[in-house]
């Protein structure tokens, strides 16, 4: 049996959590079976059982307007996966950038798809200020590979549940298999020196958040939270790779503005290296999570490994990860309708966030407690081990 993963993050280029689910889960796949990752990129290497194939792009011609580029683009790679030769027993899709090729893949080839839901695009309908058109095109297609797909991956129980509640679906094609993490290379570390390289002071406590700056991983609120956090510790911002220049301006504005008011804010304009990430994890006392969406969340889970106290938002799969009270505090969102992003009321969410960091910042035994209690979550139920053991044997319900 071969699977075939379409995917637009592989490594080197990755920058955000389907990306990292891909190269963990095709790595960990590939000790069981024989595995083929195509992705947007210029990568080509051959491991055992493991081959990797990227695709460039050329859009020196291209005249459509900027925000479509990356819609088309999706589409001309997904083309091109198909016009190589496909001799998988299978494909399986990652995001909606794989999707189109998995839907040739399946008619052309005749291969089951099964596609993972790593989020769904009706929950995020602040894409369209990045797609513009596109993003009703994203829609469609997403709707379209989750109808044809002979199997659908959900990272959380949540996200099963928006399945049912979003699209006409078999709910028995759906399964429900969590991300995990490489508990080997996230642990704690002592490395004082990755905090001096970024301005971050070691001898004194912060609290950190790690992400991209967009809507969804709610950025914006913790920054607004800032001017309502106790003194006397550092607030590390590692935030880069901004969905849009005008949300990257409301970034710059808010942190502009907050410095102002208090101090020891540091923002890291860029998405760190796995090392360096994994000593501001390990370096923290207390990891903020504030998405408004968030379907798994394997930044917490990154967090719980280096054994550090979550503040989470209480929203999708970060429910099924942060146990709260336990392994951090979860804080709710005060939602009144289905969408996350139309229903939040930000100066509440704000404050919410704030009490929450403050409370674990004032408190140096439950912070302890919690991160001791978060390692072994980790180790107990989310090993990358166990997650491809339970893909391949839904594979083999396919591929006979």
């Amino acid at each position: 049996m071969k699977a075939l993963f379409l995917t637009n993050e592989y490594p080197p280029h990755i920058y955000g959590g389907a990306g990292v689910h891909v190269e963990y889960l095709s790595k960990e796949l590939a000790k069981l079976m024989e595995v083929e990752v195509r992705c947007f990129g210029d990568q080509d290497d051959t491991q055992p059982n493991l081959r990797v194939m990227g695709t460039q792009l050329d859009t020196a011609d291209w005249t459509a307007p900027a925000h479509l580029k990356s819609v088309f683009g999706a589409l001309q790679r997904c083309l091109d996966f198909n016009t190589k030769n496909i001799d998988a027993s299978l494909v399986h899709l990652h995001t909606w950038y794989s999707h189109f090729g998995g839907i040739l893949a399946k008619l052309n080839y005749g291969v089951p798809m099964v596609l993972t839901v790593h989020s769904l695009e009706p929950l995020r309908p602040w894409k369209r200020e990045q797609l513009g058109g596109g993003y009703d095109f994203t829609v469609w297609l997403e709707a379209t590979a989750l109808k044809m797909a002979d199997a659908v991956i959900a990272v959380s129980e949540e996200t099963k549940v928006d399945l049912l509640r979003l699209f006409d679906l078999d709910h028995h094609k759906i399964h429900v298999i969590h991300n995990g993490i490489d508990l080997d290379e996230y642990q704690r570390v002592d490395a004082p020196e990755v905090l001096q390289k970024h301005g971050v002071d070691p001898a004194k406590p912060y609290v950190l958040f790690v992400g991209r700056i967009t809507r969804q991983k709610g950025i914006i609120h913790l920054v607004r939270a800032i001017e309502h956090l106790d003194p006397g510790f550092q607030v590390v911002l590692c935030a880069g790779a901004p969905d849009t220049p005008e949300i990257k301006a409301e970034m710059e504005a808010a942190v502009a503005a907050v410095s102002a008011k208090r101090p020891g804010v540091v923002w890291i304009q860029a998405m760190l290296p796995v090392p360096e990430k994994i000593a501001m994890y390990s370096h923290a006392d207390v990891f903020c999570c504030p998405s408004i969406y968030e379907p798994f969340g394997i930044i917490n889970l990154e967090a719980m490994a280096c054994e550090t106290a979550v503040v989470a938002s209480a929203v999708g799969g970060i429910k099924e990860v942060v146990v709260h009270g336990e392994t951090g505090l979860l804080i709710p969102l005060e939602q009144q309708t289905e969408s996350p992003f139309e229903a939040l009321h930000p100066e509440t969410y704000a404050r919410d966030l704030a009490d929450g960091i403050n409370a674990l910042m004032r408190d140096e035994p439950k912070r302890k407690a919690m991160a001791a209690a978060g390692r072994k979550r980790a180790v107990e139920h989310f090993s990358w081990k166990s997650i491809a053991r339970k893909t391949m044997a839904l594979y083999k319900t396919l591929a006979g």
